[in-house]
């Protein structure tokens, strides 16, 4: 496959600063933000955005994550992979939760979260942030914040790489 730059490291770091920040603008009460993360990048993309968003507030930011595997209504065409624990800070009656995921394409990954959050409490809002928006959704799911959005073709893929994970970190279209 080919692999196009989309985002360089610096302009991955200048995006995630300027997402940190659109949190912030809309959140209200930083104190009652909870970041959570869908696996595998988006739990370590909410990983990275809590500590810039400590940063920036002056306090910790709760971080999490919720694996929807079980609440997919798609696993036949993606396949399973192994399931990620649910971990949860805090509990999420009446705070903002922020769902974060590396890429958005067809929506289903974000109605599968939203259903298995429901089985932790009620949010008084929750918010969905994604690195990269691909298009192609099946479903009218669309992302609060948003990095980037890249228009793809179905058989392209987006690549969101990251440091603790892959050893590098940048955005990439990766074309057959």
């Amino acid at each position: 496959m080919d692999r196009l730059d989309i985002l360089s490291r610096d302009a991955l770091t200048r995006t995630l600063d300027r997402l940190a920040s659109q949190v912030l603008e809309v959140a209200g009460d930083s104190r009652q933000l909870v970041l959570v993360g869908i696996p595998t990048r988006g739990v370590a993309l909410a990983e990275v955005l809590a500590r810039r968003l400590g940063e920036l507030c002056g306090h910790p930011v709760a971080q999490g994550s919720l694996d929807p595997t079980f609440h997919r209504d798609d696993l036949e065409r993606v396949g399973t992979r192994l399931v990620q624990p649910t971990d949860l800070p805090t509990e999420l009656d009446g705070r903002h939760v922020v769902l974060v995921d590396d890429v958005i394409f067809t929506g289903r990954t974000v109605r599968a979260a939203l259903e298995a959050l429901q089985a932790w409490g009620r949010p008084r809002r929750v918010s969905l942030l994604v690195m990269v928006d691909r298009g192609h959704r099946e479903l009218p799911i669309q992302p609060d914040f948003c990095g980037r959005t890249v228009p793809t073709s179905r058989q392209e893929a987006i690549q969101v790489c990251l440091m603790g994970i892959d050893g590098e970190e940048g955005v990439f279209l990766l074309r057959p």
